[in-house]
């Protein structure tokens, strides 16, 4: 229950921040520019709909994900409130998954209302009914809920600044993970070769999360793939919030 009071009572305050209706009105808007580069463009006008839409709605994502993360508990720490609220019978585990379900609530209704303005512009534009694109939007929320876990980790621990930064880091470095095993079998230096594996296996390969190329152009992609991205990304997100949890209860807020 104190889980759950915590969450909703984020998810409000979230909601109510003019920062998230700004970034959801500029992703609105992009959905709706995507028409008019349809437009412009010749042929292919629900292919370009179609990235434009699913690329606003990862990009604006991302950016709630980090920034909005972040705020959550480097908040708390700049207001004094966090001692009010460890003073409470609450412990920090509660605190940091009740922010952490909180956010993801508010994901979800952004990803959700991001995909119905989608659906309806691309109906009412092409007559295209978009649902076999649901996957890759299924994905993206999955790869916010991990950017999430990340930037809630790195706000225990630094600044808000150097939290976003490595927030940031990690998500682009994510996206390269692949190039970077494929740099490490060219490499020959076994010192570079370790530290490059490393890399590959110790940080998430958010490109699981990626299939908008293969969705817009009608590539199909297996029920199995999606359940097992899936399932790597819950499990990455409960790797990342245990160590966000670990490094929490050691902090000395004194």
């Amino acid at each position: 229950m104190k889980v759950y009071a915590i969450a909703i009572n984020t998810f409000k305050e979230v909601i109510r921040d003019k920062i998230f209706y700004s970034l959801l009105f500029f992703a609105v808007l992009l959905v709706g520019a995507s028409v008019l580069f349809s437009m412009l463009s010749i042929g292919g006008t629900a292919k370009i709909i179609e990235d434009l839409s699913l690329g606003a709605i990862s990009l604006f994502g991302v950016i709630i994900a980090i920034f909005v993360g972040i705020g959550l508990v480097s908040k708390e720490l700049e207001k004094k409130t966090i001692y009010t609220i460890i003073s409470k019978p609450i412990s920090r585990y509660e605190f940091l998954l009740g922010k952490y379900l909180g956010l993801s609530l508010t994901l979800l209704v952004y990803v959700s209302v991001m995909s119905a303005c989608f659906l309806i512009t691309l109906y009412v534009f092409t007559g295209v009914l978009g649902w076999a694109l649901m996957p890759a939007v299924l994905l993206a929320y999955v790869e916010l809920l991990v950017v999430t876990a990340s930037a809630i980790l790195f706000s225990t621990f630094s600044t808000p600044t150097l939290s976003a930064t490595y927030a940031l880091a990690l998500y682009v470095i994510g996206h390269l993970t692949g190039d970077l095993k494929g740099l490490a079998d060219k490499k020959g230096a076994e010192g570079l070769k370790g530290l490059l594996d490393f890399l590959y296996y110790f940080l998430p390969n958010l490109e699981n999360f990626n299939i908008k190329g293969q969705v817009v152009h009608g590539v199909a992609v297996s029920g199995g793939y999606i359940a097992m991205s899936v399932l790597y990304g819950m499990l990455y997100v409960a790797g990342l919030l245990a160590v966000s949890v670990l490094v929490f209860q050691r902090r000395n807020f004194k």
